[in-house]
Formats: structure tokens, C-alpha cells, sequence
């Protein structure tokens, strides 16, 4: 179903705060689902809600805490993220990252115990739009064989990039394993079959049922290489944030354990030199300018379809599978929360 992103903004808050989570907190991790929806990628969409909601309840996410932050050393800030909400505990991560960057060039933060951080994109450009340049990780379940295995191992492990440049940032996002998880369960939710190649079921076969693919393995992206991208990701992740590993990673697809992945986030702040930015914005240009093959209107840079994708749902409305929407008025509806709003 069609569904006006402001109708869905509205009752995703309402759960939220129905649930225990202050209005600010509840505004960014709403903000964080829906510009997943608006940019195309329902997996990382309302479809989590449901899971935040169960967590909440069984004590395994706090939606009131802001985390505990401690410079451990010039520019590398760690964050305990007291089981908050993953955007919530970021964006406070950045801010003072960011700030550091400013003055002295370059910082890192390190999170452990927060939540699902969600789309990576939506960190690099806020980053970037600031004029800082933002590399951001974050690990996850063993949901990925290892090249050549026939069983999950490896986290999806995405990485996103923002650099500044104009009128748009360049923003690139993209996880190492060949699909998300979460599109995987999209599927599943919608009753279609997945692509040939994409996953692996738990007796280590190819599958192309989506149910089958939740308890088997995901590929990785680009064969060889990209699984070696993933497990550097998996190790650097570990390294500075102290998260957990592979198989022992939870929290981010259950409701009852708590997430113990970690998140990484680097900025560095280029100065205020608009000639920079000028250039690569000329050369961004240049790039979608370039004359495409056969089969191709258009070349695009990353970002540009899912901007395209935001600006005609923002008018049009988002697609909602009709039992998600089901499930969200349910949630906004709860009978048993204290108090009101």
C-alpha cells in the first residue's frame, strides 16, 4: 500500500514514544527508517521497527540512553552505548568527533553496545554536507560465507564514504556481502524468490528462497576480494571498538540478546577550500555527463538514484507491504503503555 511519508513519520514516532523513547530519540531513529524507505531501500526501513519495539520490551535496548563517551586518546573517542538506539548514540558520537575534527584535522569513534545503526548513508551525509569527509563501519551477524565455505562467518560489514561536494555530496554505501540481510527478509515479506547466487541455505546449497536463505549464508560481494574487504572491515571494527567476532556477534536480527557488533566512524575536516570542492564537483559532472553503453540511458553517481527515488516518494508516498502497516498501527495502538502521551 501507498502510504504519505508524513503519515508514516507520525505513527512510527507514536510507537516509539508509546514505548519509552523521548521525543528527540524517537524523531532520529523514525528520521533514520524513513529516509531508507524514500531512498528505496525498504530493507533497512519500517520493517525494523517491529524488532526495535520487541527489543525495547524485552529489556535489550534502552530508548532513553545517550551513552557514555571517553577520550582514550587525543582524537579516538570510545562509546559505550549502554544499549541505546544506534542513531541516537552515533549522532552524539559524531558531534564531538566532529568537532575535534575541526580543530586538529582527523577522529575516530569507536562504539560498543548499541543498537542497529542502520543505513550508513544517512551518517556520511550529514557528515558531508557539514564539509567533513566521513568513513563509517559497522559490523554484524555471521551472515556471510567466506569465499570458498559453505557457511556463515563474516558480518555484511558496510561501508559508507561522504565527501563533499556540491550541489550534492557524494555519498557511497554499500555492505560487502552481495545482498543485505534485511533485503533478504524483505523479500521473505513480500513472497518473491531471491536472485540465483545471492545466498546459500543452512546444508550450504544455493537457494532462491528467501525463508531458506535466512538460516544459510549470504554470498559475499565480488567474489575473493570482496571477502577480503569484508573481514578487514570485521577486524578493523573489533580492533578499535572491542566488539565481538563472527559467529559470536548478536542483537541485530533477534529481539532478546544483547547487540554486541560494533561501529566505527573516522572523520577528517579538509579546511574550508571551496576550490577543492569545486573541482570535484566538475569532475562528479563530467562523470554523469560521460556518453553510457547500449542499455544504459544514463551514467549516475552513487546516490543520485536513490535522491531521484527520495524527492518522487516524498510527493507520491512510500510502498508499505500491507502487514507492516498492519503490524505499526497495531504497535501505535498498544493497549498496555502507562501514562500516554
Amino acid at each position: 500500500m501507498i502510504v504519505p511519508a508524513e503519515e508514516a513519520r507520525n505513527l512510527a514516532t507514536r510507537v516509539l514514544r508509546l514505548h519509552g523513547a523521548p521525543e528527540a530519540h524517537a524523531q532520529l531513529q523514525v528520521d533514520l527508517l524513513l529516509e531508507a524507505e524514500l531512498r528505496g531501500f525498504a530493507s533497512h526501513g519500517l520493517l525494523r521497527l517491529p524488532r526495535i519495539v520487541e527489543r525495547i520490551r524485552n529489556g535489550v535496548a534502552d530508548p532513553a540512553a545517550i551513552g557514555s563517551p571517553e577520550w582514550i586518546l587525543p582524537g579516538f573517542l570510545r562509546i559505550d552505548g549502554q544499549m541505546g538506539l544506534g542513531p541516537v548514540i552515533a549522532l552524539k558520537a559524531l558531534d564531538e568527533i566532529c568537532e575535534h575534527a575541526r580543530q586538529v584535522g582527523v577522529a575516530v569513534a569507536a562504539i560498543h553496545n548499541s543498537n542497529h545503526l542502520g543505513m550508513l548513508a544517512w551518517y556520511a551525509e550529514r557528515v558531508a554536507e557539514a564539509d567533513q569527509i566521513a568513513l563509517c563501519f559497522s559490523t554484524s551477524e555471521a551472515l556471510v560465507h567466506p569465499w570458498g565455505g559453505r557457511e556463515a562467518m563474516i558480518g555484511t560489514n558496510p561501508i559508507a564514504i561522504g565527501i563533499p561536494a556540491r550541489p550534492f555530496p557524494f555519498v557511497m554505501d554499500m555492505a560487502t556481502s552481495l545482498v543485505a540481510m534485511g533485503k533478504i527478509h524483505d523479500y521473505a515479506n513480500r513472497g518473491e524468490a531471491i536472485p540465483d547466487q545471492w545466498a546459500l541455505d543452512r546444508n550450504g546449497e544455493p537457494t532462491t528462497d528467501p525463508e531458506a536463505a535466512k538460516s544459510g549464508a549470504i554470498a559475499p560481494f565480488g567474489g575473493a576480494k570482496g571477502y577480503a574487504l569484508g573481514l578487514a572491515f570485521e577486524l578493523l571494527v573489533s580492533a578499535l571498538a572491542r566488539s565481538a567476532l563472527g559467529k559470536s556477534v548478536q542483537g541485530t536480527l533477534d529481539s532478546t540478546n544483547v547487540c554486541n557488533k560494533g561501529d566505527v566512524f573516522i572523520v577528517l575536516s579538509p579546511g574550508t577550500d571551496s576550490g577543492c570542492n569545486n573541482e570535484l564537483s566538475r569532475y562528479l559532472d563530467a562523470i554523469r555527463n560521460c556518453a553510457p553503453i547500449e542499455g544504459f540511458s544514463s551514467v549516475s553517481i552513487p546516490g543520485d538514484r536513490s535522491r531521484m527515488c527520495r524527492a518522487e516518494r516524498l510527493k507520491s508516498g512510500i510502498c508499505l507491504p500491507d502487514d507492516v502497516w498492519r503490524e505499526l498501527q497495531a504497535l501505535a495502538n498498544w493497549e498496555n503503555h502507562q501514562g500516554g502521551l
